[in-house]
C-alpha cells in the first residue's frame, strides 16, 4: 500500500487505534476528533483522510461540509458506525468520497482504502507539483505561472545530487534564494549554507576567504582561520557572481572542486571538504568562454546542472502572488493590510527591470507610506529611470566607479523616489508634501524642480 494516512479516531476507540497498528506505516499520525479543524485538515500533506469512530456525528458532517468548501486535496474516507440513521449515512456519504459501516471485515476496508489511494496519473503530476509548491514554499520560492513551474520542477532534480549547479539570471531575480532552495530540499539541508560574494572579494583575499590560513602564514595572521569551503563541510558552498574571479583564481577553484581537498595557506596539511557547489552569474558564462575571460574547463564543470533564471516580466502570473508574499512577509506583527485590484492591475503592469528585488522594495515602500488597510493604486510607487538609463534595467553601477560617485546616485535615486512619493500622495500639493518632510516650501520645490517631477506627478493626480 503506497500513500500517507491521517486517521482520526476517538482517543479511547480501542477498535480504531488497532486499525492505526494494521495501517502501519502509512499512517502519518493520528488525530483525536477533539483536537480537529477544518482549517488544520486543510493543511494536511496526507493523501487520504479516514474518520473513524463518529463521536459526535452532527460536528463530524458539518467537518466534512467544511473541508469540502476549502476544496480539500485529501481524499476522505469515512467509517460510519452501524448505529448511525440512514439520514446520516446519506449525509456523510455526500460530503465523502466513500463510506464504510463499522464493524466491517478489515480486508473489505482496505480495498476501499486501496482504491481511494489509487490516482489517476493526472493527479499524481498535479498532487507531486503541490507538495513540491509546499517545500519550495518553505524554501521561500513563490510562483505558479508555467515559466517558474519548469524552473521549480528542476530545483526539486538538482537538490537530490551532488553535481555542481549553475544559476544563471538577471540582476535581482533571486538567484540565492534559488541557490537556498536547492540547500533546503536536499539531504544537506541540516548543515551549513554558506555563501560566498565573489565580486566583494579582492584578488588577494580570495584565497584566504576560500580555505582559510594557517597561525604565522603572513605577518597578521596570529591564529588559525578557517575558510569558506572548511565552514560548509556537509553542506552547500555558494559562489555568487562567480565571473568575477580572475583566471588565476579561477585555476584555484577549479582545483578544490577536481580533487575536492585544499591546503590552507601557511599550511603544509590537505583538508577534505564534502561540500555540494552551487554557482551563480548574472552574465551569460558561455560568451565569456568565448571572449577567453572564462576558463572552459570550469564553465564545463560548474554548470553540470544548469538553471537559467526567468526575468519576472517573463512571469507575468507570479507579480501578484509575490506582491501578497512580500506583503505578508514585511508587514510589522499585528498590521493587517491588503492590495486593491487597482494596485495589484499597476503591479502587473510594470516591467520589472530590478526583477523580483524590485517588486520587494516596491512592495516594502507601499506598506510604509500606505495609510489605513488597503494599499491602493497610488501608494504602488515605481521607480522613474533617468533619460541616461540603460533601456534594459541594469540596476548596476559601471565597475570603475567610486565609492563617492556611488554614494551620490544612491542618494540621489532615494531623493527621487521619496520626493515622488510624496507628491503623488499629496496629488502635486508642494505645500502639503513639504510640510510631511519637514522642509521648506521653497526647498523642497527646489528637490523637485531638480528631478523633473512636477508635471508628471501632477498628471497622475489622487487615488
Amino acid at each position: 500500500m503506497q500513500g500517507k494516512i491521517l486517521l482520526i479516531v476517538d482517543r479511547d476507540h480501542a477498535e480504531g487505534l488497532e486499525l492505526a497498528g494494521h495501517l502501519s506505516p502509512n499512517v502519518l499520525e493520528y488525530v483525536p476528533w477533539e483536537h480537529l479543524s477544518a482549517e488544520g485538515l486543510s493543511r494536511s500533506s496526507a493523501d487520504l483522510l479516514v474518520l473513524f469512530g463518529w463521536p459526535a456525528p452532527a460536528r463530524a458532517l458539518e467537518l466534512l461540509r467544511r473541508l469540502r468548501r476549502k476544496a480539500l486535496q485529501s481524499a476522505v474516507l469515512a467509517v460510519l458506525p452501524r448505529t448511525l440513521d440512514a439520514a446520516e449515512i446519506e449525509l456523510a456519504s455526500s460530503a465523502a468520497d466513500d463510506v464504510v459501516l463499522w464493524p466491517e471485515q478489515l480486508e473489505v476496508l482496505r480495498h476501499r482504502i486501496l482504491r481511494l489511494l489509487a490516482p489517476t496519473r493526472e493527479d499524481e503530476v498535479e498532487r507531486a507539483y503541490e507538495s513540491l509548491v509546499r517545500e519550495l514554499g518553505q524554501a521561500n520560492l513563490v510562483g505558479r505561472d508555467p515559466a517558474f513551474r519548469r524552473i521549480a520542477d528542476r530545483v526539486s532534480v538538482c537538490a537530490q545530487t551532488d553535481f555542481p549547479v549553475l544559476i544563471t539570471g538577471e540582476t535581482g531575480s533571486g538567484k540565492e534564494v534559488f541557490a537556498r532552495a536547492i540547500h533546503f530540499l536536499s539531504g544537506r539541508r541540516n548543515h551549513p549554507f554558506v555563501p560566498v560574494d565573489c565580486a566583494g572579494l579582492p584578488e588577494h583575499l580570495l584565497e584566504n576567504e576560500l580555505f582559510g590560513h594557517a597561525r604565522g602564514a603572513y605577518t597578521d595572521a596570529h591564529g588559525e582561520q578557517r575558510g569558506m569551503a572548511a565552514l560548509a563541510d556537509g553542506g552547500t558552498l555558494f559562489l555568487d557572481e562567480v565571473d568575477s574571479f580572475s583566471l588565476a583564481a579561477q585555476a584555484k577553484l577549479l582545483r578544490f572542486l577536481q580533487e575536492r581537498h585544499f591546503k590552507p595557506l601557511g599550511s603544509e596539511r590537505y583538508l577534505q571538504s564534502n561540500v555540494k557547489i552551487v554557482a551563480a552569474s548574472n552574465r551569460n558564462l558561455g560568451e565569456q568562454v568565448a571572449g577567453k575571460q572564462f576558463r572552459a574547463d570550469l564553465y564545463y564543470r560548474l554548470a553540470v546542472l544548469h538553471l537559467e533564471l526567468p526575468p519576472l516580466r517573463q512571469r507575468p502570473l507570479d507579480i501578484p502572488l509575490l506582491a501578497e508574499h512580500f506583503l505578508k512577509l514585511y508587514l510589522p506583527p499585528g498590521v493587517r493590510k491588503s492590495f486593491s485590484a487597482a494596485a495589484l492591475s499597476r503591479l502587473s503592469a510594470h516591467d520589472w527591470p530590478g526583477n523580483v528585488r524590485e517588486l520587494m522594495n516596491v512592495v516594502q515602500r507601499a506598506i510604509v507610506f500606505s495609510r489605513g488597510p488597503q494599499i491602493n493604486r497610488c501608494d504602488v510607487v515605481l521607480p522613474v529611470p533617468d533619460a541616461g538609463d540603460d533601456p534594459d534595467g541594469g540596476s548596476e553601477q559601471p565597475e570603475a566607479e567610486g565609492f563617492r560617485q556611488a554614494r551620490d546616485a544612491t542618494i540621489q535615486s532615494f531623493e527621487r523616489t521619496y520626493i515622488r512619493e510624496l507628491l503623488n500622495r499629496h496629488a502635486g500639493n508642494i505645500t502639503h508634501a513639504a510640510r510631511e518632510a519637514g522642509k521648506e516650501r521653497r526647498a523642497f520645490g527646489r528637490l523637485v524642480k531638480k528631478y523633473g517631477l512636477t508635471s508628471r506627478v501632477r498628471a497622475a493626480g489622487r487615488c
